[in-house]
């Protein structure tokens, strides 16, 4: 069951009665979650170089203060279980309406199935229709079938668009 407090705070607070007692906080990420954040991401990507905490705190800070960034995360007690971050990218085609980019989906290896992943890709998705985007996009490794199940359940279609990815040489 989510409840949206107010549009201005961003937050959902969220009873999950299936799984705990403990209520579950959906809301953009504030700076004392960026080592939360960072050990989500190396879940998801446990092969990228690990940043020098100057350089993660300057890089959360650059995207913090950006008003079409927003790293959204699920609190469950005093922890981060879930993230995923949200790009609004302003547009001259659709009607000069924005599309939105969602990357970093990642739920806890020990939360996953709970559906903390569910709840920040839906605020994800309500904070870009609020924000007028005509679309949104996620790419996904190919690999991750069970990834593929949770954005088909949220409104995510993976047969109108083809994504395409390209690297530098030097990325591997």
């Amino acid at each position: 069951m989510r409840t949206k407090i107010s549009p201005a705070s961003n937050v959902e607070f969220v009873k999950n009665s299936r799984h705990t007692d403990m209520d579950t906080r959906i809301r953009r990420a504030a700076s004392h979650d960026l080592p939360g954040v960072l050990a989500l991401y190396r879940e998801l990507r446990p092969h990228d170089p690990e940043l020098a905490p100057d350089a993660a705190r300057a890089a959360f800070h650059g995207l913090a203060a950006r008003n079409d960034v927003h790293i959204v995360v699920c609190e469950l007690g005093q922890t981060l279980v879930a993230t995923c971050m949200l790009a609004i990218i302003p547009n001259l085609a659709c009607g000069a309406k924005p599309f939105g980019i969602i990357e970093h989906v990642v739920t806890l290896s020990t939360h996953r199935g709970r559906g903390y992943g569910r709840r920040v890709l839906e605020h994800a998705l309500d904070l870009a229709w609020s924000g007028r985007c005509c679309k949104v996009v996620l790419l996904s490794g190919t690999q991750r079938t069970d990834a593929h199940r949770l954005y088909e359940s949220v409104g995510f279609v993976g047969d109108v668009e083809r994504g395409f990815v390209a690297k530098p040489k030097d990325a591997g």
